[in-house]
Protein backbone atom coordinates (compact mmCIF):
# COMPACT_ATOMS: atom_id res chain seq x y z
CA UNK A 1 0.00 0.00 0.00
CA UNK A 2 1.79 3.04 -0.90
CA UNK A 3 2.05 6.22 0.67
CA UNK A 4 0.57 8.46 -2.06
CA UNK A 5 -2.55 6.28 -3.36
CA UNK A 6 -4.43 3.95 -1.74
CA UNK A 7 -7.37 1.85 -2.79
CA UNK A 8 -6.67 2.04 -6.80
CA UNK A 9 -5.86 5.50 -6.99
CA UNK A 10 -9.42 6.37 -5.67
CA UNK A 11 -8.01 7.83 -2.70
CA UNK A 12 -4.70 10.58 -2.82
CA UNK A 13 -3.29 10.42 0.67
CA UNK A 14 -0.71 12.86 -0.04
CA UNK A 15 -2.92 15.23 -1.72
CA UNK A 16 -4.77 15.56 1.03
CA UNK A 17 -1.84 16.10 3.76
CA UNK A 18 -0.61 18.62 1.22
CA UNK A 19 -4.28 19.84 1.78
CA UNK A 20 -3.90 19.78 5.67
CA UNK A 21 -0.49 21.15 5.68
CA UNK A 22 -1.98 24.49 3.59
CA UNK A 23 -4.48 25.32 6.05
CA UNK A 24 -2.18 24.78 8.86
CA UNK A 25 0.07 27.49 7.32
CA UNK A 26 -2.88 29.56 6.93
CA UNK A 27 -3.47 29.38 10.50
CA UNK A 28 -0.24 30.15 11.46
CA UNK A 29 0.04 32.99 9.18
CA UNK A 30 0.01 36.59 10.78
CA UNK A 31 -3.56 38.31 11.79
CA UNK A 32 -5.00 34.99 10.83
CA UNK A 33 -7.44 35.07 14.34
CA UNK A 34 -7.93 38.38 14.09
CA UNK A 35 -11.78 37.24 13.10
CA UNK A 36 -11.83 33.74 14.77
CA UNK A 37 -15.36 33.44 13.28
CA UNK A 38 -14.51 33.70 9.77
CA UNK A 39 -12.26 30.33 10.31
CA UNK A 40 -14.80 27.78 10.81
CA UNK A 41 -15.16 25.88 7.43
CA UNK A 42 -11.52 26.28 7.49
CA UNK A 43 -10.96 24.57 11.36
CA UNK A 44 -13.84 22.18 10.29
CA UNK A 45 -11.97 21.24 6.44
CA UNK A 46 -9.30 20.56 9.42
CA UNK A 47 -10.90 18.42 11.75
CA UNK A 48 -11.96 16.24 8.23
CA UNK A 49 -8.88 16.09 6.74
CA UNK A 50 -7.31 14.91 10.02
CA UNK A 51 -9.74 11.99 10.64
CA UNK A 52 -9.77 10.66 7.15
CA UNK A 53 -5.49 10.83 6.74
CA UNK A 54 -5.37 9.33 10.42
CA UNK A 55 -8.04 6.57 8.98
CA UNK A 56 -5.71 5.76 6.05
CA UNK A 57 -2.81 5.77 7.86
CA UNK A 58 -3.94 3.55 10.15
CA UNK A 59 -5.12 1.25 7.38
CA UNK A 60 -1.34 1.12 5.76
CA UNK A 61 0.20 0.64 9.00
CA UNK A 62 -2.13 -2.31 9.55
CA UNK A 63 -0.90 -3.70 6.47
CA UNK A 64 2.40 -3.28 6.34
CA UNK A 65 2.57 -5.06 9.96
CA UNK A 66 0.37 -7.79 8.64
CA UNK A 67 2.59 -8.64 5.60
CA UNK A 68 5.59 -8.51 8.31
CA UNK A 69 3.56 -11.11 10.34
CA UNK A 70 3.35 -13.05 7.91
CA UNK A 71 6.67 -13.47 6.45
CA UNK A 72 7.70 -14.31 9.79
CA UNK A 73 4.98 -16.79 9.87
CA UNK A 74 6.64 -18.97 7.25
CA UNK A 75 9.57 -18.95 8.96
CA UNK A 76 8.52 -19.73 12.30
CA UNK A 77 4.84 -21.33 13.02
CA UNK A 78 4.88 -21.48 16.92
CA UNK A 79 1.90 -20.43 18.80
CA UNK A 80 2.91 -16.98 19.40
CA UNK A 81 3.82 -15.93 16.10
CA UNK A 82 0.16 -17.26 14.75
CA UNK A 83 -1.69 -15.71 17.69
CA UNK A 84 0.37 -12.61 16.42
CA UNK A 85 -0.61 -12.99 12.86
CA UNK A 86 -4.34 -13.63 13.76
CA UNK A 87 -4.03 -10.47 15.89
CA UNK A 88 -2.63 -8.01 13.17
CA UNK A 89 -5.29 -9.92 10.49
CA UNK A 90 -7.81 -8.96 13.02
CA UNK A 91 -6.58 -4.96 13.54
CA UNK A 92 -6.04 -4.79 9.39
CA UNK A 93 -9.80 -6.10 8.83
CA UNK A 94 -11.10 -3.12 11.45
CA UNK A 95 -8.49 -0.65 10.27
CA UNK A 96 -10.02 -1.62 6.80
CA UNK A 97 -13.61 -1.71 7.81
CA UNK A 98 -13.16 1.86 9.13
CA UNK A 99 -11.73 3.67 5.47
CA UNK A 100 -15.03 1.70 4.60
CA UNK A 101 -17.10 3.19 6.10
CA UNK A 102 -15.72 6.38 5.35
CA UNK A 103 -15.70 5.90 1.36
CA UNK A 104 -19.62 5.58 1.81
CA UNK A 105 -19.75 9.00 3.30
CA UNK A 106 -19.52 11.37 0.21
CA UNK A 107 -22.56 12.96 0.16
CA UNK A 108 -21.86 16.60 0.63
CA UNK A 109 -24.29 16.60 3.85
CA UNK A 110 -22.48 13.97 5.41
CA UNK A 111 -19.79 15.95 6.72
CA UNK A 112 -21.84 18.01 8.49
CA UNK A 113 -23.27 17.81 12.28
CA UNK A 114 -26.37 16.28 13.55
CA UNK A 115 -29.37 17.35 14.99
CA UNK A 116 -31.12 14.38 16.65
CA UNK A 117 -34.69 14.01 17.75
CA UNK A 118 -36.04 11.69 20.10
CA UNK A 119 -40.22 11.27 20.42
CA UNK A 120 -42.09 8.23 21.78
CA UNK A 121 -44.83 6.84 20.60
CA UNK A 122 -48.38 5.64 22.55
CA UNK A 123 -47.96 3.75 26.06
CA UNK A 124 -47.03 6.77 28.28
CA UNK A 125 -44.42 6.21 30.88
CA UNK A 126 -43.33 3.25 29.07
CA UNK A 127 -42.13 4.83 26.00
CA UNK A 128 -40.91 7.99 27.66
CA UNK A 129 -38.58 5.73 29.70
CA UNK A 130 -37.86 4.10 26.05
CA UNK A 131 -36.75 7.45 24.29
CA UNK A 132 -34.58 8.40 27.57
CA UNK A 133 -32.76 5.03 27.07
CA UNK A 134 -32.45 5.83 23.68
CA UNK A 135 -30.80 9.29 24.24
CA UNK A 136 -28.39 7.78 26.75
CA UNK A 137 -27.31 5.37 23.72
CA UNK A 138 -26.76 8.08 21.41
CA UNK A 139 -24.87 10.05 23.93
CA UNK A 140 -22.64 7.22 24.62
CA UNK A 141 -22.41 6.50 20.67
CA UNK A 142 -20.98 9.89 21.00
CA UNK A 143 -18.46 9.56 23.72
CA UNK A 144 -17.36 6.51 21.47
CA UNK A 145 -16.31 8.38 19.05
CA UNK A 146 -14.91 11.17 20.78
CA UNK A 147 -18.03 14.16 19.25
CA UNK A 148 -19.50 16.58 21.46
CA UNK A 149 -23.32 16.48 22.52
CA UNK A 150 -25.50 19.95 23.36
CA UNK A 151 -28.89 19.61 24.60
CA UNK A 152 -30.94 22.16 22.88
CA UNK A 153 -34.34 20.85 24.38
CA UNK A 154 -35.99 18.61 26.76
CA UNK A 155 -39.01 17.67 27.85
CA UNK A 156 -39.31 15.47 30.53
CA UNK A 157 -41.94 12.59 30.85
CA UNK A 158 -44.81 13.25 34.02
CA UNK A 159 -43.55 9.96 35.79
CA UNK A 160 -40.35 8.99 34.04
CA UNK A 161 -38.08 9.05 31.13
CA UNK A 162 -38.84 12.00 28.14
CA UNK A 163 -41.66 13.38 26.09
CA UNK A 164 -39.58 14.79 23.56
CA UNK A 165 -35.64 15.50 23.25
CA UNK A 166 -33.67 17.52 20.24
CA UNK A 167 -30.06 17.21 20.40
CA UNK A 168 -27.09 18.81 18.18
CA UNK A 169 -23.97 16.13 18.09
CA UNK A 170 -20.89 17.82 16.87
CA UNK A 171 -18.09 15.78 15.14
CA UNK A 172 -16.49 14.66 11.78
CA UNK A 173 -19.45 12.78 9.90
CA UNK A 174 -22.01 12.82 12.24
CA UNK A 175 -25.03 13.29 10.09
CA UNK A 176 -23.39 10.98 7.56
CA UNK A 177 -23.09 8.17 9.92
CA UNK A 178 -26.22 9.16 12.45
CA UNK A 179 -28.67 9.31 9.42
CA UNK A 180 -28.76 5.20 9.67
CA UNK A 181 -30.92 6.26 12.88
CA UNK A 182 -33.72 7.74 11.50
CA UNK A 183 -36.88 5.72 11.95
CA UNK A 184 -39.03 4.06 14.38
CA UNK A 185 -37.29 1.78 17.11
CA UNK A 186 -38.96 -0.75 18.80
CA UNK A 187 -38.50 -2.14 22.79
CA UNK A 188 -39.73 -5.42 23.82
CA UNK A 189 -39.08 -5.94 27.80
CA UNK A 190 -40.42 -6.72 31.01
CA UNK A 191 -41.61 -3.20 32.03
CA UNK A 192 -40.47 -2.22 35.23
CA UNK A 193 -43.62 0.33 35.52
CA UNK A 194 -45.84 -2.89 36.03
CA UNK A 195 -46.14 -4.41 39.09
CA UNK A 196 -47.81 -7.95 37.25
CA UNK A 197 -44.42 -7.97 35.57
CA UNK A 198 -45.78 -8.24 31.70
CA UNK A 199 -43.87 -7.74 28.80
CA UNK A 200 -44.94 -5.26 27.23
CA UNK A 201 -43.56 -3.68 23.33
CA UNK A 202 -42.75 0.57 23.03
CA UNK A 203 -41.98 2.33 20.22
CA UNK A 204 -39.81 5.39 19.59
CA UNK A 205 -38.98 7.75 16.47
CA UNK A 206 -35.70 9.11 15.57
CA UNK A 207 -35.32 11.93 13.20
CA UNK A 208 -31.61 12.94 11.96
CA UNK A 209 -31.19 16.16 10.37
CA UNK A 210 -27.86 17.31 8.64
CA UNK A 211 -27.03 20.88 11.10
CA UNK A 212 -26.60 24.10 8.30
CA UNK A 213 -23.40 25.28 8.13
CA UNK A 214 -21.17 27.65 6.20
CA UNK A 215 -20.56 24.87 3.68
CA UNK A 216 -24.28 24.45 3.00
CA UNK A 217 -26.11 27.38 4.44
CA UNK A 218 -29.71 27.44 4.44
CA UNK A 219 -31.48 30.63 4.38
CA UNK A 220 -34.53 31.91 6.95
CA UNK A 221 -36.31 35.32 6.31
CA UNK A 222 -37.95 36.83 9.51
CA UNK A 223 -41.06 37.85 7.24
CA UNK A 224 -41.48 33.89 6.94
CA UNK A 225 -41.69 33.53 10.77
CA UNK A 226 -44.39 33.53 13.06
CA UNK A 227 -42.70 33.87 16.85
CA UNK A 228 -45.08 32.48 20.13
CA UNK A 229 -43.21 33.06 23.31
CA UNK A 230 -44.78 30.57 26.26
CA UNK A 231 -43.83 29.78 29.93
CA UNK A 232 -41.09 26.70 29.77
CA UNK A 233 -42.70 23.15 30.98
CA UNK A 234 -41.07 20.59 33.12
CA UNK A 235 -40.23 19.66 36.60
CA UNK A 236 -41.28 21.95 39.32
CA UNK A 237 -39.22 24.79 41.37
CA UNK A 238 -36.84 25.14 38.69
CA UNK A 239 -36.66 29.28 37.60
CA UNK A 240 -36.77 28.18 34.00
CA UNK A 241 -40.63 28.05 34.94
CA UNK A 242 -41.28 31.07 35.93
CA UNK A 243 -40.79 33.44 33.45
CA UNK A 244 -41.87 34.10 29.87
CA UNK A 245 -38.79 32.32 27.72
CA UNK A 246 -39.67 29.37 25.83
CA UNK A 247 -39.61 29.97 21.88
CA UNK A 248 -41.78 28.12 19.69
CA UNK A 249 -41.27 29.38 15.54
CA UNK A 250 -43.78 28.12 12.94
CA UNK A 251 -41.95 28.32 9.29
CA UNK A 252 -44.82 29.70 7.46
CA UNK A 253 -43.96 28.44 4.05
CA UNK A 254 -43.48 25.05 4.45
CA UNK A 255 -45.51 24.88 8.08
CA UNK A 256 -42.98 23.38 10.13
CA UNK A 257 -43.10 23.86 13.91
CA UNK A 258 -39.75 24.28 16.03
CA UNK A 259 -39.48 24.83 19.67
CA UNK A 260 -37.06 25.44 22.87
CA UNK A 261 -37.58 25.75 26.35
CA UNK A 262 -34.31 24.56 27.73
CA UNK A 263 -32.25 27.69 28.33
CA UNK A 264 -33.69 30.50 30.78
CA UNK A 265 -32.48 33.29 27.95
CA UNK A 266 -35.68 33.97 25.98
CA UNK A 267 -33.10 35.22 23.01
CA UNK A 268 -31.24 31.86 23.99
CA UNK A 269 -34.14 29.59 22.98
CA UNK A 270 -34.76 31.95 20.00
CA UNK A 271 -31.39 30.90 18.50
CA UNK A 272 -31.55 27.29 19.51
CA UNK A 273 -34.97 27.24 17.73
CA UNK A 274 -33.81 29.17 14.66
CA UNK A 275 -30.56 26.39 14.28
CA UNK A 276 -32.85 23.50 14.62
CA UNK A 277 -35.47 25.19 12.50
CA UNK A 278 -32.13 25.50 9.41
CA UNK A 279 -31.48 21.74 9.98
CA UNK A 280 -35.06 20.79 9.30
CA UNK A 281 -35.36 22.83 5.66
CA UNK A 282 -31.90 21.61 4.67
CA UNK A 283 -32.92 18.31 4.92
CA UNK A 284 -36.45 19.12 3.18
CA UNK A 285 -33.81 20.55 0.40
CA UNK A 286 -32.26 17.45 0.74
CA UNK A 287 -35.20 15.23 0.33
CA UNK A 288 -36.06 16.86 -3.10
CA UNK A 289 -33.10 16.72 -4.74
CA UNK A 290 -32.73 12.67 -3.73
CA UNK A 291 -35.94 10.94 -4.75
CA UNK A 292 -35.06 7.93 -3.09
CA UNK A 293 -34.64 9.81 0.55
CA UNK A 294 -38.14 11.59 -0.30
CA UNK A 295 -39.84 8.58 -0.97
CA UNK A 296 -38.58 6.71 1.89
CA UNK A 297 -39.61 9.98 4.42
CA UNK A 298 -43.45 9.81 2.84
CA UNK A 299 -43.36 6.05 3.70
CA UNK A 300 -42.54 6.64 7.53
CA UNK A 301 -45.59 5.41 9.09
CA UNK A 302 -46.72 6.08 12.65
CA UNK A 303 -44.56 5.04 15.81
CA UNK A 304 -46.63 1.60 16.03
CA UNK A 305 -45.97 -1.83 14.57
CA UNK A 306 -44.55 -2.11 11.36
CA UNK A 307 -42.69 0.27 10.38
CA UNK A 308 -39.60 0.00 13.16
CA UNK A 309 -36.49 -0.22 11.29
CA UNK A 310 -34.55 -1.91 14.34
CA UNK A 311 -35.73 -3.73 17.36
CA UNK A 312 -34.31 -4.34 20.77
CA UNK A 313 -35.70 -7.73 22.40
CA UNK A 314 -34.48 -7.77 26.31
CA UNK A 315 -37.14 -10.79 27.38
CA UNK A 316 -37.71 -13.58 26.87
CA UNK A 317 -34.28 -13.72 25.01
CA UNK A 318 -31.69 -11.07 23.77
CA UNK A 319 -31.56 -9.65 20.54
CA UNK A 320 -31.16 -6.32 18.56
CA UNK A 321 -32.08 -6.65 15.09
CA UNK A 322 -32.14 -4.04 11.94
CA UNK A 323 -35.18 -5.05 9.67
CA UNK A 324 -33.64 -3.22 7.41
CA UNK A 325 -30.21 -4.93 6.70
CA UNK A 326 -30.96 -8.09 9.10
CA UNK A 327 -27.71 -7.35 10.77
CA UNK A 328 -28.61 -8.67 14.49
CA UNK A 329 -26.35 -8.94 17.61
CA UNK A 330 -27.04 -10.59 21.57
CA UNK A 331 -24.76 -7.91 22.83
CA UNK A 332 -27.98 -6.02 23.62
CA UNK A 333 -25.98 -4.25 26.66
CA UNK A 334 -23.19 -2.92 23.88
CA UNK A 335 -25.52 -1.46 21.73
CA UNK A 336 -27.98 0.26 24.61
CA UNK A 337 -24.23 1.61 26.00
CA UNK A 338 -23.58 3.10 22.32
CA UNK A 339 -21.84 0.37 19.85
CA UNK A 340 -23.43 0.99 16.66
CA UNK A 341 -20.99 0.35 14.30
CA UNK A 342 -21.77 -2.50 12.60
CA UNK A 343 -25.81 -1.60 12.55
CA UNK A 344 -24.41 1.92 10.81
CA UNK A 345 -22.09 -0.17 8.36
CA UNK A 346 -24.61 -2.11 7.22
CA UNK A 347 -27.17 0.30 6.55
CA UNK A 348 -24.59 2.63 4.23
CA UNK A 349 -23.78 -0.56 2.78
CA UNK A 350 -27.15 -1.05 1.98
CA UNK A 351 -28.15 2.51 0.89
CA UNK A 352 -24.88 2.25 -1.40
CA UNK A 353 -25.94 -0.98 -3.17
CA UNK A 354 -29.28 0.75 -3.77
CA UNK A 355 -28.32 3.69 -5.39
CA UNK A 356 -25.76 1.89 -7.87
CA UNK A 357 -28.17 -0.92 -8.94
Amino acid sequence: MGNSKSSGGVFDLSRHQNRLASIEAQLAAPGAWDRPETLTPLLREKTQLEATISSWEGLRDAHTAMEEWLELAAEDESPDVLSALNEAIAHLTEELEAVQLRTLLGAPEDTADAILEIHPGAGGTESQDWAEMLLRMYRRFAERKGFRTELMDLLPGDEAGIKSVTLQITGPYAYGLLKAEKGTHRLIRISPFDASGRRHTSFASVDVYPAASDAIEIEVREEDLRIDIFRSSGPGGQSVNTTDSAVRITHLPTGLVVQCQNEKSQHKNKETAIKVLKARLLELELEKRAAERQAEYAAKGAIAFGSQIRTYTLQPYRLVKDHRTNTETSNVDAVLDGALDSFIHAYLLHLHAQRTA
